[in-house]
């Protein structure tokens, strides 16, 4: 059945592109879990981009970034203990990357910026949380 195997391959592609992403993004950011600094807040709502395919992206972690939601390197100044997340898609789409920093889903929005301790926190300060 030449139809379900080239079906598989579509699968087990699009698996393996997830699992260079996937593992990819985590060995490229640190760990905030287990540091104690913690993001400011950059943005109380999502960032909307275009990213492209192949294109190497630093999304900003620390929230210090000017260029927002990517990084400009300031955390190497007011956040060494946070790196950006480095990440490259295999296909372009458009996404929407997290503003708040602290999404569980990095670099993508997952709806954390509409929590109190990021709605009444002031930008660019670390909220209560």
């Amino acid at each position: 059945m030449p139809g379900l195997r080239k079906a598989s391959g579509l699968v087990a592609s699009a698996a393996g592109s997830f699992r260079r992403l996937f593992f990819s993004q985590i060995r490229s950011c640190s760990v905030l879990s287990t540091s104690s600094a913690k993001p400011v807040i950059a943005a109380k709502e999502p960032f909307p981009v275009d990213l492209q395919a192949r294109k190497p992206y630093a999304w900003c972690a620390c929230g210090h970034s000017q260029k927002q939601p990517f990084c400009d390197g300031t955390h190497k100044k007011n956040a060494p203990e946070i790196s950006p997340l480095r990440f490259t898609l295999e296909e372009a789409k458009k996404a929407w990357l997290c503003g708040c920093k602290y999404t569980k889903n990095p670099p993508y929005c997952d709806g954390t910026h509409k929590e109190d301790f990021v709605q009444k926190a002031d930008l660019h300060a670390q909220p209560q949380v």
